[in-house]
């Protein structure tokens, strides 16, 4: 029972995170993955706690991967940032 409510939250967390990002303007993109980013960040924290409890090997795994995963997305998203707001700099002056 648990195992079908889970995969139902699944789904409909896939076609809901797919239909909002569908109707947001491509002007928009850039700052909402800016605020993407604070999220990611949350997650390195989360992650590094996890990690570092020494509990279960499999917890300490699956933790430094999410934290190398959330890592990369939190450098890539500021990169990508970074870029973007450098179009906005007057040039020469």
């Amino acid at each position: 029972m648990d195992a079908i409510f889970l995969t139902f939250i699944l789904m409909l967390s896939i076609f809901l995170g797919f239909e909002l990002i569908t109707k947001v303007p491509a002007t928009l993109h850039t700052p909402l993955m800016s605020g993407a980013n604070a999220i990611s960040g949350i997650t390195v924290v989360g992650a590094i706690s996890l990690a570092g409890t020494g509990q279960q090997d499999l917890a300490n795994w699956l933790g430094a991967g999410a934290v190398a995963l959330a890592s990369i997305n939190v450098v890539g998203g500021y990169m990508v940032t970074d870029r973007m707001l450098a179009m906005f700099k007057k040039r020469g002056g």
